[in-house]
């Protein structure tokens, strides 16, 4: 070999050359950081770009109020052109009879009808112009309103009136998930043959291990039917947990994990997992954190067409090709099931 040669180069003996200083540089360009993954910590998202040591623990509450004063506290830029209030221009005067319909436009009625139209109110009007189809002179509700009343004046107000919005209706918030989340573990531990449905959603405060080991549970549960964890900050060990379930439990039919945490590795699991399971028809995975990438929607339209169990999936694809593939493919499953069910 050459002395030129980048494999004759003696990596050891250049590092013990090295100063403290220039050793820490070192590791610093060579730190591998991942600011994609929102999981991980901001120190191991972005490389640290300071030396400066803290002057205190962080207060929130203080550093809002001192960004608040010194945006009180800076000057706002003068305008370019002072504001005078004075006014430009000439004022508009109207030539001589602008507004007036021409002689030769103009139509004559029976005396009957003049005596009418003149005698009647804005309302009158106003559902008058609504049967003639004169609806760009008034708003969509009282246009409809006067075609749809019979008999009577719909409109109250006239044609000039102020547009209001409609009055919605206020429904009371939905009331919390009161779900006993221990009680649940343990039902489906014992295989409580009452307990076909576990309703999970929106109770955020169930902690992690809690999670996995309802669907370690699961494994061997023979009676729940549906289980849904949405809005329940499920992340990638939930995932692999739900993985691992999906090939051993043989009586799922339904699996709703929308909104939550998991990632497109954690997903990934998943859906491998479902290619051989053969009792599970729906399954909602839409509205994660993240977006889940290209190859987990191929890796989906793949399993659909693969698994004929699969009836409904809850997932909006952002890939025309992967989108096309799993709606053929649950067409195909919903028509074999028809048939398996007519026969």
């Amino acid at each position: 070999m050459s002395k030129s040669d980048p494999r004759d180069i003696d990596e050891d003996a250049i590092l013990k050359g090295l100063s403290a200083e220039e050793l820490e540089q070192l590791d610093y360009e060579l730190q591998e950081m991942d600011p994609e993954n929102a999981i991980l910590p901001a120190g191991f998202r972005q490389r640290d770009q300071t030396k400066k040591s803290p002057t205190g623990p962080f207060d929130r509450s203080a550093l809002m109020d001192y960004l608040e004063k010194q945006a009180m506290e800076h000057q706002d830029r003068e305008d370019l052109v002072p504001f005078t209030g004075e006014k430009k221009g000439k004022k508009f005067i109207p030539k001589p009879g602008t507004g007036q319909i021409p002689i030769e436009e103009q139509i004559e009625l029976e005396p009957e009808l003049e005596e009418a139209l003149r005698n009647a109110t804005d309302a009158e009007m106003c559902d008058i112009a609504a049967i003639l189809g004169m609806y760009t002179l008034m708003s969509n509700k009282q246009y409809y309103d006067a075609l749809d009343t019979f008999g009577a004046i719909a409109n109250t107000e006239g044609i000039n009136s102020v547009v209001k919005p409609d009055v919605y209706k206020i429904y009371p918030d939905e009331p919390p998930n009161d779900t006993d989340v221990e009680d649940t573990l343990r039902r489906i531990e014992k295989n409580d043959s009452s307990l076909s449905e576990v309703n999970l959603n929106n109770i955020p405060d169930i902690p992690i291990p809690t999670l996995r080991e309802i669907f370690h549970a699961m494994k061997k549960n023979t009676h729940v039917l549906s289980l849904s964890i949405v809005a329940t900050r499920s992340n990638d060990p939930v995932a692999h947990a739900i993985a691992e379930m999906l090939k051993e439990n043989t009586t799922l039919q339904s699996l709703n994990i929308e909104s939550n945490f998991i990632t497109a590795e954690g997903m990934m699991a998943i859906i491998k997992a479902m290619s051989g399971n053969s009792t599970l028809a729906e399954i909602k995975i839409d509205n994660q954190r993240q977006k889940l990438g290209d190859s987990v929607e191929m890796e989906i339209a793949s399993m659909l067409e693969n698994n004929p169990s699969i009836l409904k999936i809850g997932y909006h694809f952002t890939q025309q090709g992967p989108r096309a593939r799993a709606a053929m493919a649950i067409t195909r499953n919903n028509d074999y099931f028809r048939q398996q069910r007519v026969s």
